[in-house]
């Protein structure tokens, strides 16, 4: 496991690290996207028809390109607050004859111009995985299970047949389905009781289930640590066959899913705020346990994970959603991000996928102009973990001074540690040792000891800045990632102030 030991200010911290001790695979899930029809995300963002920059189907090249760099392995859509209100047979068919719909989750219109079989194709294009999620708010069982078929079925059906005269004769083969977006919030279109909500959530998950078993279905959360998860996995993970066709080794449920946004105007309360998600992490998993030791789910069923699908660095009062939340990061958004990661990585055992919100343009690392695009702060943590941090993850335990201010939200403190060297190691499949360390001290860079690891040649990536609040504007990086000469492994490494240090090594 991942320990921490805290010691002294004027004490050198040490990390040990454990190659043989690997704890559990990490779910390449863990680096997926998001994309809302909300600001310029959908339009202007991934569709951008027109454009010189666009391909014949109107998607930005350009975007394609940097999420295949990122390897995204699956993207949610097309919600977000966005679905409580939208109805998929809009958005199928000829364009011209699509009909034009208020849209109240961020108070606009949407033209539907770019719908399933766009989105869907899209996703093809971009080689990952789509996620839908299902309307909660105003749909009906019968139009979700409609979108089902229209998306995975291959029978001689009303839906399946509709999707082939679209143009598309193979069908998709959706895997993953969430029941609803964040019902239990006031600010949703259709927001409902726990009570409520199970109820509704465990009846369709039956009849979604009857039509397609090999689907994964996302139960609506919170953010794990609330009443509202604890009842909602009380009542929906149950030993059920019904809707499995007797399979007494499956669930109706397969992933519970939460949210969580972080964000502080000062950098250690920011930087330090991602802690709230690890802690909310270890308690979602407690509570799937306690569940399934409640209702009696035999030890041979799987057991559900967590379904982390949205996150990220985000001020709604500096970026309202309204206005299209267009953050601009700063390099202590980069060190929060980087934390982020590092908690998925540590928790790599519950979590089945994370995905940040959003992949363009809305509380986005990549921000698109006419003419190209702009790699924010964030940018370079996510193309970093997403291109080295993958295999397993291994133990280790970091001996370093921690912050002990304020923090955001205050309940961290007391709750769980916030060292000033924030890490997570990891086995990738091709042998190599990889080490994530966030130094988020203002001030001081740590000398520090790396026990358990001999090699030759250690590859270092950096990715810092002059201050906490430097950023990446169009034709201005600051903030990048670069490859520094290899690190002969020898002596004390010294992580400087303000920095991810990722190292690699050859074992």
């Amino acid at each position: 496991m991942a320990t921490f030991t805290r010691i002294s200010d004027d004490e050198a911290p040490s990390i040990e690290v454990h190659p043989s001790h690997k704890l559990s695979e990490i779910n390449d899930n863990i680096y997926g996207g998001f994309t809302e029809h909300m600001g310029r995300c959908i339009y202007g963002g991934i569709y951008d028809p027109g454009n010189p920059l666009s391909d014949e189907h109107g998607y930005r090249k350009d975007v394609i390109e940097a999420l295949k760099d990122l390897n995204v392995p699956v993207v949610r859509y097309p919600g977000g607050n966005f679905v409580a209100t939208y109805h998929w047979l809009d958005g199928v068919g000829p364009r011209e004859n699509r009909p034009k719909r208020p849209e109240l989750a961020w108070i606009g219109v949407e033209t539907n111009e770019f719908g399933t079989d766009e989105f869907l194709k899209w996703c093809e294009v971009v080689g990952t995985e789509p996620y839908l999620c299902l309307n909660f708010g105003t749909g009906t069982l019968d139009e979700a299970l409609g979108w089902l078929e229209y998306c995975n079925s291959s029978q001689d059906t009303y839906y399946a047949n509709l999707r082939r005269q679209n143009g598309r004769e193979e069908p998709y083969n959706v895997k993953y389905w969430a029941l609803g977006n964040e019902m239990w919030g006031p600010w949703q279109v259709g927001q409902m009781t726990k009570e409520d909500y199970a109820k509704r959530a465990y009846q369709w998950a039956k009849a979604l289930k009857l039509l397609d078993p090999s689907i994964t279905l996302i139960l609506c959360g919170q953010d794990g640590l609330s009443s509202w998860d604890y009842y909602v996995l009380k009542e929906c993970i149950k030993h059920d066959i019904h809707g499995l066709g007797g399979d007494r080794t499956k669930s109706l449920i397969d992933m519970h899913s939460i949210h969580i946004y972080t964000a502080d105007k000062d950098h250690l309360p920011n930087a330090t705020a991602p802690r709230a998600a690890e802690r909310a992490i270890q308690m979602t998993s407690s509570l799937i346990d306690l569940a399934r030791i409640e209702n009696g789910v035999p030890h041979g069923v799987p057991r559900q994970t967590i379904c982390f699908d949205e996150w990220n660095v985000w001020d709604p009062a500096r970026a309202p959603g309204e206005q299209g939340a267009e953050e601009k990061y700063t390099l202590s958004d980069a060190l929060a991000v980087s934390v982020w990661l590092n908690v998925f990585i540590r928790q790599s055992a519950v979590v089945g996928m994370a995905n940040i919100a959003q992949s363009v343009n809305v509380i986005s690392p990549l921000m698109t102009t006419k003419e190209g695009l702009v790699k924010q702060t964030t940018w370079w943590p996510l193309l970093l973990f997403s291109k080295y941090m993958r295999g397993h993850t291994i133990a280790l335990n970091v001996r370093s001074s921690e912050y002990t201010g304020v923090t955001n939200p205050p309940w961290i403190r007391g709750t769980i540690e916030t060292p000033y060297l924030d890490c997570s190691a990891t086995l990738s499949n091709d042998g190599r040792v990889n080490l994530a360390v966030v130094n988020i001290h203002e001030e001081k860079g740590f000398a520090t000891k790396i026990n358990g690891l001999k090699a030759q040649k250690v590859e270092v990536w950096k990715v810092t800045g002059q201050s906490a609040d430097a950023v990446n504007t169009s034709g201005s990086e600051t903030v990048t990632a670069v490859k520094e000469e290899e690190w002969d492994g020898k002596g004390m490494f010294t992580f400087p102030k303000l920095s991810l240090t990722l190292l690699r090594w050859e074992i």
